[in-house]
């Protein structure tokens, strides 16, 4: 049988700071797939010398497109599950066997809980996902994925949701998941994706989505 092969989608924006180390904790675990969303600094090419394979946007499309495409790229290179993973340093990489091993097992999610949550709208989110699917925390960017799941899907996200449309439709529809506490360092600069402000509003529409049903 083959090698069970997975992939560390890591979107990043202007992340010249991190992105190497963060490669570099990562890349024995698997491909390292960076994806490079219109970086105005050389994040690009430092993930690239770190040993990533670097997919690159001639224009910034943000978060969620970014793991549209890395999942992409990890589906063109016939991998068989994938693991998204932030480009701040926030993650840290000692959880990763924890995830491969349950995606190896036959897992279909494996769902990241950090200790706590940075914004009043990201308690909205986890109350109603909490009580309505026992999904205790819906917007950590670090979540492992069957690449079965993610092909019987057809994709990863339409609505820019979060990174919370695909997981959501594997919870919806009765594929198997485990939770995973995670250790989270805090960035000591702000983020780069989205201003505190517009991060708010997405996430709050992201809510919306999810109680409305668009988000299948």
């Amino acid at each position: 049988m083959d090698k069970f092969q997975v992939a560390i989608v890591i979107p990043a924006f202007n992340e010249k700071d991190t992105i190497s180390n963060v490669v570099r904790s990562t890349i024995k675990y698997g491909v390292v797939i960076v994806v490079n969303d219109a970086s105005t600094d050389n994040t690009g090419e430092l993930a690239k010398e770190a040993g990533a394979v670097v997919v690159s946007h001639s224009e910034n499309k943000g978060y969620d497109r970014a793991l549209n495409s890395g999942l992409e790229k990890a589906d063109q290179l016939n991998l068989d599950a994938v693991i998204t993973f932030d480009a701040d340093g926030q993650h840290s990489s000692d959880a990763l066997p924890v995830y491969i091993g349950l995606l190896k097992e036959g897992i279909a999610l494996v769902l990241g809980v950090r200790p706590k949550t940075q914004r009043f709208s990201e308690s909205i989110f986890k109350i109603y996902t909490n009580k309505k699917y026992n999904w205790l925390d819906p917007l950590c960017g670090c979540k492992g994925y069957s690449m079965k799941l993610y092909r019987d899907r057809t994709c990863f996200d339409i609505h820019q949701s979060i990174g919370t449309e695909l997981a959501l439709y594997g919870i919806r529809r009765g594929y198997s998941y485990r939770q995973v506490d995670l250790d989270i360092n805090q960035r000591s600069d702000k983020p780069r994706f989205s201003s505190v402000f517009r991060s708010n509003i997405k996430i709050l529409r992201a809510l919306f989505l999810i109680i409305v049903g668009k988000q299948d």
